[in-house]
């Protein structure tokens, strides 16, 4: 399992992620690239509008894969003066905002 143990958590996301690119890809190539008549009917538009729907189909499974893999947030102690300073700069501009509104 040394070689799964770099993709971390959401194993299956991936895997869904990579199987509907290389199905979204190939499905787009050859709809583009064949001569697919079957009784007078042009399929290859068919390939390519079904390809396309599985790479969108893919950026699911990517989004999920990548979210899961996201560690917790970062703990103030873990921070330290410099989160601090960011949250008195985040309060200082919501403040400034909250007065600019009211005055209008």
């Amino acid at each position: 399992m040394a070689l799964c143990d770099g993709l971390s958590h959401c194993k299956l996301a991936l895997a869904f992620a990579v199987l509907m690119d290389l199905l979204g890809g190939a499905a787009l190539l050859v709809g583009v690239f064949a001569p697919l008549e079957i009784r007078g009917q042009d399929f290859g538009d068919l390939l390519v509008y079904t390809g396309a729907l599985f790479v969108l189909m893919s950026l699911a499974g990517w989004v999920l894969w990548y979210t899961g893999n996201i560690d917790g947030l970062t703990s103030k102690r873990e921070l330290g003066h410099i989160g601090s300073a960011v949250d008195r700069l985040a309060r200082n501009l919501s403040r400034k905002m909250r007065t600019y509104r009211s005055q209008f």
